[in-house]
């Protein structure tokens, strides 16, 4: 090989180098997807005329999710108090019952005895003041 400048090439030599693979193009099958993309519906003017109408549809789904989130820990929350309610409820009455079962006489005389008080034999007496013996 020489590094001049060749005018003329020989045929069969740019025919052995030339030698090109074509590939078999496959047929898209036509469906709703394949046609709504080919025709260019995507990229006309009437997708961007529609595009503020998507955008707040977009906004409204994003609005009732977040309802939806925002009403589903509401429940939650309205539960967990029902429950907590329910438990103090059962609390005070457990409390209440305890309470008027060691305000009986026996219990309170019972606890006083270890103080060393002990329940009065006699019945109670009334006392009366004469008004002449005050002056």
């Amino acid at each position: 090989m020489n590094n001049r400048l060749r005018t003329e090439i020989p045929e069969e030599e740019l025919e052995s180098e030339l030698i090109v693979e074509e590939k078999t193009v496959k047929e898209v099958p036509e469906n709703f997807l394949t046609k709504f993309l080919s025709n260019g519906f995507i990229a006309s003017d009437e997708a961007t005329r529609a595009l503020p109408f998507v955008l707040f549809i977009a906004l409204l789904g994003m609005i009732y999710i977040g309802n939806r989130h925002l009403a589903e820990k509401n429940i939650r929350d309205i539960d967990k108090i029902t429950q907590d309610v329910r438990e103090l409820s059962w609390e005070y009455k457990v409390t209440k019952a305890d309470l008027a079962y060691k305000s009986t006489l026996s219990e309170v005389s019972k606890r006083a005895d270890t103080l060393g008080i002990r329940e009065s034999l006699q019945p109670a007496q009334k006392i009366t003041i004469k008004e002449d013996a005050t002056q």
